[in-house]
């Protein structure tokens, strides 16, 4: 016939290793899947960098093997300013407790009390995790590029980091404030390096 074409005939072969998959989530959920199977599914093997610590992934700045040890900047940004954030969660929790616990009430009652400790909890724990995180995220960022521009990893640059981090976090506050932030930070700063070098 003049408008017709030609159709190829396709045939569809069902695959031997697909007889015992699951067809719907009922029989997944029963029982049918093999959990055994999600490891070459997954095609991880040994490329869990961040589960494996081994020797070669660790960062090969001079100076960097403490005790704590490093892949480098993206690891002490991610740990450095966790550690820090939840630090100061604890702290500021505790001088929120502190605090609403010795707070005059005009009412002596349970409720109020536990709404005040609650409230300066959430106040002060909030305001000292925020700020000792910020601090950190600014610190690592500052820490790693001194490190990098100079090639090793040592008390000095870790002293140097906790300066600028201290000035910059009190240059709003006026001279005087920012450079008591600033020496006040590095000396922090660099008595916890020399403790990662001790231990």
């Amino acid at each position: 016939m003049a408008g017709t074409s030609d159709k190829s005939h396709t045939e569809f072969v069902k695959d031997d290793h697909t007889v015992d998959a699951p067809t719907s989530s009922h029989d997944l959920l029963l029982g049918s899947f093999d959990p055994s199977k999600l490891h070459p599914m997954a095609g991880i093997e040994d490329k869990l960098d961040y589960l494996l610590l081994d020797d070669e992934k660790t960062s090969d700045l001079p100076g960097a093997g403490t005790a704590i040890p490093s892949r480098g900047w993206s690891d002490d940004l991610c740990y450095g300013t966790g550690t820090m954030y939840l630090s100061g969660l604890a702290l500021g929790g505790v001088w929120g407790l502190r605090e609403g616990a010795r707070k005059p009430l005009a009412v002596s009652n349970a409720r109020l009390r536990i709404n005040s400790i609650l409230n300066s909890i959430t106040r002060r724990g909030t305001f000292i995790g925020n700020s000792a995180g910020c601090l950190a995220l600014v610190y690592n960022a500052f820490n790693s590029s001194i490190d990098h521009f100079r090639g090793q990893h040592d008390t000095y640059g870790s002293m140097a980091a906790g300066a600028l981090t201290g000035a910059l976090y009190k240059s709003t506050a006026g001279v005087k404030p920012a450079l008591t932030a600033a020496t006040v930070i590095a000396g922090c700063a660099g008595a916890w390096s020399w403790i990662k070098r001790k231990i």
